[in-house]
This record gives structure tokens, C-alpha cells and sequence, in this order.
């Protein structure tokens, strides 16, 4: 099992731009057909546009914004995102949340003696783990953070067995 994000921004985004300059061009259109003045003037728009050269400012200024924002939005579309669900392995089709994957492997590394803090990031091939601690002498904590990480990680059964990078970080107390 393999979920990836939906692209629920540039969807949005995009059926916003088209809904608004449908919106504005059927009210122009009904405002038209009612006799009365349309919010924009469709002769005087029309004027402007006609004078207006292909190697004028504007219209590369425009065009080259038109063909970035295509790009942005094809990219999104086709590019891989973040897994949100990590595959498992078993018979199953399973997998676990991505929040719920760091979150526990957070919490094996909080359990080991000595850790005062904990962040980590679940990338694709590796885990990050930076620990913090107090004692005035932090040999083996890495270690032993690296193997409560380990272990836990041979509970879960990721389908791709991330590398596990320590770092630890001694801090002095001032007191």
C-alpha cells in the first residue's frame, strides 16, 4: 500500500481561477444581454488587446507568468509527493500513517535512559534523530538509541528498512 498525497492545492487553486473568470464572463455576458453596462467593456478591452504587439512587455511579461504557473502545476500533478501511508510487509495490504510512524519511532527513542529531547524525520531512505541530553557523560546513548529505534522498527516491518542516523547532543547544565 502506497498512498500518496492528493493534490487537493493545486486542484483547488486552479478550479478557483477557471470558476472565477467563468463567473466573470457570464455576468459581462448577462449584463450584455440585459442592456445594461458590463463591468468590463468588452470594445475597449478588445482596443487595447488589438494594439498590443506579440514582442511588447505586457504580453511576454504575462505569458512568461501564464507558462511558469503551467509548469508549477504540471510538475505538482506529476511528480511524486510524500508517502502518506508507508507500506508494510506481510499478506496484507497495509501500512502505517506517516505521523504515527514518527511518532512511535519518537517515542522508543524517548525511552531510552539518559534522552531528555527527541526530534526526528522520516525521509525516504533514512531516519534522522537528533537526541538531546544532560548527562555529563553521553557515551552509549547514541548506541542505545540506535538499537531501541532498531528494535522497534523490526516490530513494525516497514517494507524498506530506512537507514538510522544519531546525533546526540550533550548539554551542560549551569547549575
Amino acid at each position: 500500500m502506497k498512498r500518496r498525497p492528493r493534490r487537493s492545492t493545486p486542484a483547488a487553486l486552479t478550479a478557483l481561477v477557471v470558476t472565477a473568470a467563468g463567473a466573470l464572463a457570464a455576468i459581462v455576458a448577462i449584463q450584455m444581454i440585459l442592456g445594461e453596462r458590463p463591468w468590463l467593456d468588452y470594445d475597449a478591452t478588445a482596443r487595447q488587446l488589438h494594439d498590443l504587439h506579440w514582442a511588447d512587455l505586457p504580453v511576454l511579461i504575462t505569458g512568461g507568468a501564464v507558462a511558469l504557473l503551467g509548469l508549477i502545476l504540471v510538475l505538482a500533478a506529476v511528480l511524486p509527493g510524500k508517502l502518506t501511508v508507508l507500506p508494510l510487509r506481510g499478506d496484507l495490504d497495509s501500512g502505517a500513517s506517516r505521523h504515527s510512524y514518527g511518532s512511535t519511532l519518537r517515542r522508543a527513542a524517548a525511552q531510552v535512559d539518559g534522552v531528555d529531547k527527541v526530534r526526528l524525520k522520516v525521509r525516504r531512505r533514512s531516519i534522522r534523530v537528533r537526541v538531546r541530553t544532560r548527562r555529563t557523560r553521553p557515551d552509549g546513548i547514541a548506541d542505545a538509541v540506535r538499537v531501541a529505534i532498531a528494535n522497534r522498527l523490526d516490530r513494525i516491518a516497514p517494507v524498506r528498512r530506512p537507514e538510522v542516523k544519531v546525533r546526540l547532543r550533550a548539554v551542560r547544565s549551569t547549575s
